[in-house]
């Protein structure tokens, strides 16, 4: 009885720590937060574009410049 009763509690507290960390969030950033990963890909992002109908804020990869290295990290 202990063991369920500690179950339920973990669960309801997982359940407002969730609550707690989104409060400030609107679906809005939200949906931008999902559609991340499409931006540094102009070509994906066209894609995901036409496929969902919403809009992937693209970045264009930054080009090498004459005399400079691009380092991957």
């Amino acid at each position: 009885m202990m063991e369920m009763f500690l179950n339920g509690l973990g669960v309801v507290f997982l359940w407002l720590a969730v609550e707690y960390c989104l409060r400030h969030e609107t679906a809005q950033s939200l949906e931008d937060a999902s559609l991340t990963p499409f931006a540094d890909d102009p070509e994906v992002a066209r894609r995901v574009e036409l496929e969902t109908g919403k809009t992937v804020n693209a970045v264009a990869p930054e080009k090498a410049r004459p005399g400079w290295v691009n380092l991957e990290m």
